[in-house]
């Protein structure tokens, strides 16, 4: 007997942790293992820590090989770690694949891992039957000090949250790189330009971001909000803590770009794919000095909200000071896109 079909993106998050409840099992130096809100499992090795991630890139075809690399390294960067060595699974498509479309993927992943330093040292490429567009499934490599980890539950309540950069700069670039034809008889061209930039520029790495916060004070969690966007990031990182938000509306920057492309296909940007911005958690008194670092190096960071007890949820103070339930999102806005 067949049950409900399941809907385009992320497995339900109700689904997911029963599965991980009667399926995950670790051994004694598993540090960190897998749970709602946990990007990445963290491993004892001797004096040092294994940061072991793995995601796959399927809305994105334009510079898929990029994305593969950054996504990756951006959640092995959220405990603490240094990203040091890539694999990737290319499964390319029957009918459409040449040698050029091989290597532009290997130059793309190459050119990503030099930029953050890390090897290109193995994985699994092969023609794969029933796809209609390139997968590349990641695995991310990285080591820590046992001193440097930031475990994904450690956010206590009065702490604040802090936002780098904007949403939702993925979905900026994605949507443009994607939708192009379709947008170019309502946008400029050196507009349209300018979002698909939004790759590099602004950027979706946050490697940095979180190298920089760290070396400001001890941060107590970091996560990217990725699929399911800004709405599915804060309420993952409040699952993983065991705490509640309270996230001002009027402090959330949605970039202009970002606001034009959402609004043209009727899409919210609090629940839009958002890699690019990273979400910091530290103590009351160390918010503005992480903000200020982070602006002092050019990366545009503010604070949003601050951490409240369990009971409460994650909730949206509005401009008027009331608040609401923060929305949420059965699967990602840009799904609708490729429907």
């Amino acid at each position: 007997m067949t049950g409900k079909m399941l809907p385009l993106g992320k497995l339900p998050a109700e689904d997911l942790a029963d599965l991980l409840h009667r399926y995950a099992r670790v051994d004694e130096r598993v540090v960190v293992g897998p749970g709602i809100g946990v990007d990445a499992t963290v491993i004892a090795f001797c004096d040092r820590l294994l940061v072991a991630k793995t995601d796959p890139i399927t809305f994105a075809t334009d510079e898929i090989g990029w994305y593969a690399v950054n996504v990756n390294a951006n959640d092995v960067a959220c405990l603490g770690a240094t990203p040091r060595w890539f694999l990737a699974t290319l499964l390319l498509p029957e009918g459409c694949t040449d040698r050029a479309l091989a290597e532009r993927i290997f130059a793309q992943m190459a050119a990503a891992c030099r930029e953050l330093g890390v090897s290109l040292c193995g994985g699994h490429t092969e023609i794969t039957y029933g796809l209609e567009r390139p997968i590349v499934v990641g695995q991310m490599l990285g080591e820590a000090a046992r001193d440097a980890l930031v475990v994904p539950g450690g956010a206590q309540a009065g702490d604040v949250v802090i936002l780098t950069k904007g949403i939702a700069v993925e979905a900026t670039a994605i949507i443009a790189r994607e939708r192009g034809a379709e947008l170019a008889g309502c946008f400029a061209e050196e507009f349209l330009a300018r979002c698909r930039d939004f790759l590099h520029r602004p950027g979706i790495s946050v490697v940095r971001d979180a190298h920089i916060a760290t070396a400001c004070t001890r941060v107590h969690a970091m996560h990217d909000p990725t699929e399911g966007g800004l709405a599915t990031g804060l309420w993952e990182l409040a699952q993983a803590a065991r705490v509640g938000l309270i996230v001002d509306q009027e402090q959330i920057p949605v970039l202009p770009e970002t606001a034009a492309l959402c609004a043209e296909f009727g899409l919210d940007p609090l629940g839009v794919i958002a890699s690019g911005a990273l979400l910091v958690v530290v103590a009351a008194e160390d918010g503005e000095r992480v903000v200020n670092g982070l602006q002092e190096a050019g990366v545009a960071a503010r604070i949003i909200g601050r951490v409240i007890e369990p009971g409460e949820g994650v909730l949206l103070r509005l401009p008027g000071g009331q608040t609401q339930a923060f929305p949420r999102f059965p699967r990602d806005e840009i799904t609708r896109l490729f429907e």
